[in-house]
Parts: structure tokens; sequence; C-alpha cells
């Protein structure tokens, strides 16, 4: 029996939408069985997926009916329960037999959302797969197999935290940190793990709670930082560490409680690996909202950067066509294949970082994160912007505005030398650039800006905010 669905729900690399509205459990019971038809479609012999879910208060009915669909149409399941979405990939490289994952989750979208991120054969589902599922989620009937599949419930968190402590264990020593998990599922590993690896631990909002009462687990989203910012100045903590809702998302803070931007830790993180890579020309992939003082630092000290579209499934995509040895974007997605199996995991992502810095300090012992980060070469950029728009008209603007500045180079101050549409429109100037782009994931837009002065900067964000609210204008007419 079929179910209607929002098909605008099947996103470019997961699936999303409103729980009730969108989302049912009738409808996770179909994307089981569809999902069970796509891997058959793609390999014989015997299937197995494992299944995994976030915090959120529907998560575990809407997984319950997911495994229902799996296990009728004759895939065999492993439950992982409640789990950071990187345990789920994790389990593909470290569990024999497992083919595909499922993990049910929004990320970091607000409570009343959730969602699926799905994988096979290691590989997250490109857009063209999830329209290919979409098209199998509409049949009415679904083939009923001769076998049910095999259920098992599976430790994949203490799997995950004796892997890592055979590279890390003692590699945190000398440090104190904070980690804030913001009621979501990173509390549920992270906090044990940095221990064994012998950091002094400060916990914020560990236990897992659905409402996310104390705050929005969205660590690009400064206004979630706060009380991590003055538990690290509190505790005179080297830095702080947190988590978005799903756990594949980082946020640092400093010892001085200033965050650290998503391009600026991927830095820290390429030039650690340019020092230490045996390979010629490292390869690292970065988004179309990142500083041009990433790409052209990794460039000077003998890396290959490249930019590419924003979105998790995108970058990862992309790092394997190219054999990079990490990726990353300015949301806090850290893709490391160097050391690691080369997808977003911000619990490893801390483990490298806590690494990083517990080298330096025991190196000197005045050392500080401030500092560090202060040593790199300053540049003037915006915080995100966001702006509302809905999704059937986004992507129709977006293109309206790559015609329009293509042919209105001196529409700014400063003359556009380069227009970039590999996502979105990405202005490059002499002395920075200006970004917009349609989300991936929300009916929104975000715009962001990088320039030589704080004047320069405010004058391309006056003139791009003004050339899209006459877009807008024009669509509330129609």
């Amino acid at each position: 029996m079929s179910v209607d669905f929002n098909e605008l729900i099947f996103g470019k690399n997961d699936i999303r939408g409103k729980v009730g509205e969108d989302i049912t459990p009738e409808l996770y019971k179909n994307i089981g069985k569809a999902f069970a038809q796509y891997i058959n479609k793609k390999n014989t012999g015997i299937k197995t997926v494992s299944v995994g879910y976030d915090a959120r208060n529907h998560s575990p009915e809407l997984t319950e009916t997911l495994i229902e669909g799996l296990l009728e149409s004759g895939i065999n399941v492993y439950d992982m329960g409640l789990c950071p979405t990187p345990l789920g990939y994790f389990s593909e490289f470290k569990v024999p037999g497992i083919s595909a994952t499922l993990i049910v989750t929004a990320s970091h979208n607000p409570p009343e959302y959730n969602g699926i991120k799905m994988t096979h054969e290691k590989v997250i589902l490109p857009e063209e797969e999830i329209k290919n599922l979409k098209d199998l989620t509409r049949q009415a009937n679904f083939p009923k197999a001769q076998i049910k599949g095999n259920y098992k419930k599976y430790d994949i968190i203490s799997e995950y935290i004796n892997t890592y402590l055979a590279d890390f264990e003692g590699k945190g020593k000398g440090l104190k940190i904070v980690v804030d998990s913001a009621n979501a599922t990173g509390g549920v590993v992270a906090p044990e793990l940095y221990r064994k690896m012998g950091c002094e631990v400060v916990e914020l909002y560990s236990e897992p709670d659905g409402d996310f009462p104390n705050h929005h687990p969205n660590p690009s989203e400064p206004s979630t930082l706060g009380d991590l910012k003055k538990k690290v100045i509190e505790t005179g903590a080297d830095f702080g560490i947190a988590f978005d809702g799903d756990s594949d998302r980082i946020g640092i803070v400093d010892n001085k409680g200033a965050s650290l931007a998503g391009d600026r830790l991927m830095l820290i993180f390429a030039l650690d690996i340019l020092g230490k890579s045996g390979e010629d020309t490292p390869v690292f992939v970065s988004e179309v909202k990142c500083s041009q003082l990433l790409y052209d630092t990794i460039e000077k000290n003998g890396g290959r950067a490249i930019m590419w579209k924003t979105g998790h499934g995108f970058i990862k995509s992309k790092m394997k066509q190219e054999n990079a040895l990490m990726a990353g974007e300015m949301s806090g997605h850290i893709f490391f294949k160097d050391r690691n199996f080369g997808y977003d995991d911000a619990i490893y992502a801390g483990c490298r970082f806590i690494e990083i810095i517990a080298d330096k300090k025991a190196n000197d012992r005045n050392f500080s994160v401030s500092e560090f980060i202060n040593s790199f070469p300053q540049t003037i950029t915006s915080e995100e912007i966001r702006i509302p728009c809905p999704d059937e008209h986004k992507y129709g603007i977006v293109e309206e505005l790559q015609e329009y500045f293509a042919s209105k180079p001196d529409v700014f101050a400063n003359k556009i030398n380069k227009v970039i549409t590999i996502d979105g429109v990405r202005l490059v100037f002499d002395d920075g650039f200006a970004l917009i782009r349609a989300s991936n994931t929300e009916p929104v837009f975000t715009l962001r800006f990088e320039a030589g002065s704080n004047n320069m900067l405010l004058g391309y964000r006056t003139k791009m905010l003004e050339i899209l609210d006459e877009k807008l204008c024009e669509l509330s007419k129609l």
C-alpha cells in the first residue's frame, strides 16, 4: 500500500522534513522497503544494513518502522541504537558483512524535524541515487521476501572507542578541555573517549534529550556556543569542543572563549598533514564559503586545494574522486582520509585537534590555542547570513543572479574579477569575495563575505542584500 508524501523531503544529500507533516512512521516503513529494493538491484547475495538514530523524541519510533520495512523485505539489520551518525559510517568499514547504513537524524534542524542519512557500499547516496530511492518509495506494492531478515543489536560505541584508542591513547595528556554535546548524540561517546586519551574533561549537556533544553545543537551558530565559552574561561580549560545534533560537525572555542571558524580549523589540520605527509602534492577539498586564505596557504605549503560544492555528500564524492587526504566545510564537517576512512566525523576530528594541541603544549609550557590561532594571517569575514526563501523558488533565484552578475561586473564598488558558479554564486574581487547560495537542507539562502576592510565588507554585504531583496520582492508579486 502506497503512502502519499512530500517529495521535497528527498534532498540532495539526505531525507529531511517535519514530523507529522512530512515524516511519518508509515512513510519510514515504506522507505525501508524501498531501500531494500534499491540495494537488491545494486548487488546480489546476503545484505546487512546497520541502523542507528539520534536523540530526537520521535527517532525511536521512526527507526522501529524503518527496521520493520527492511526486515520484511529480507534485509538483515544490525541495530546500533542511539549513536552519532559517523558511527554508522564506521560500521561499514569495521563490521564484517555490513553493506549499507541508515541513520535516522535531522542533524542540526529544530526538534520537530527528522530525516535519514544513507550510505551504500561505503559511499553516501548521491543526489541521483536519492531520486531513485524516491521513485521506489512511490510504488503501491512492494515485493514480499520469502524469508524475513535477521535482527541483531550491536554495540558499535564500544567498538568505535576501542578502535581509536589504538591510535590516540595517551595523546591528550596535559590538556583540560570542555565538551558540549548539546543534549544530542556526542555525549554517549566523546567524553569517555577523550578521557581515555588522557584529557581532563569537563562535560556540558552530555545526557541525550530530544527537546534540546539548553541550546540548539548547531556549533556553526554563534548563539549556541555561549555556555561553552563561559565554561572554558571559568575552568581555565585549554579549549572547548561542541558537536551538532548527530556529531558529524565540530565547533572549537579557544582558551579565551573565541570560536574558531571552520576554514581556520581546516587550515590547522591541513598544515599538520602537510608537515607529515609523504605525498608529493597532497590534495585537500573544501567548499565555496571558505576564505581564500585557506586555498592560498595550502598551495604555498606544497598542497593542492580544490574548491567544491557545499554539502557533505558533494564534498565526500569529490574527495574520493580526487583522492584527497582531507576535506571540510565552514559548518564543521571535517573528512579525514589521512589515518582514517574519509567520512565526516566530529568526534574523530576532536581527537586530531587534541593530538595537535597536546603536542604543541608538551613542547612549550606557555603555548595557548588563542595565540596559535592569531598567528595566522587575519582577514575580515562576515558571519553566515541566512535569508528565508521557499524551497521551490530558491534555486531559480540563484540562476537569475548568476546571469545578472555575469552581465554586470561593475555593480559593486570593486570590479567582479570572476563569477564562480560551482555552488550558488561566488563573486571574486581583488580583496575578497561575496557569496550567495541556496541551502541544501533548509528553505533559506546563505550568504558570506570577505574583504580587505570593514567598510568594503559592509559595501559588499549591503549591495548583495539590496539585489536579493529586489528579487524576493518580484517573487512576492507573482
